[in-house]
């Protein structure tokens, strides 16, 4: 019980799931398709500079709707 105690101090803890913020000013909401291997991924593309951010893998119309609304976004525009 002693040395369960000692060990917990070193113990990483896990990190914590962050929300992205989203600023429709500058960013727009994006679905980045591949051709080859029909992968998915949502996210952000910056206005300004064009940086595309990554934010979850979409693998059904769950997962869509679930970033939909996690950002209350309502149109996302998809590239290839």
């Amino acid at each position: 019980m002693i040395r369960r105690g000692i060990f917990e101090r070193f113990r990483k803890s896990k990190p914590a799931f962050t929300v992205t913020p989203y600023d429709p000013e500058t960013q727009k909401p994006v679905l980045r398709c591949s051709i080859c291997t029909g992968e998915q991924v949502a996210g952000f593309r910056d206005l300004t500079t064009g940086r595309f951010t990554d934010i979850m893998l979409i693998r059904n119309e769950k997962d869509l709707e679930a970033f939909k609304r996690q950002y209350g976004v309502t149109e996302i525009t998809k590239e290839f």
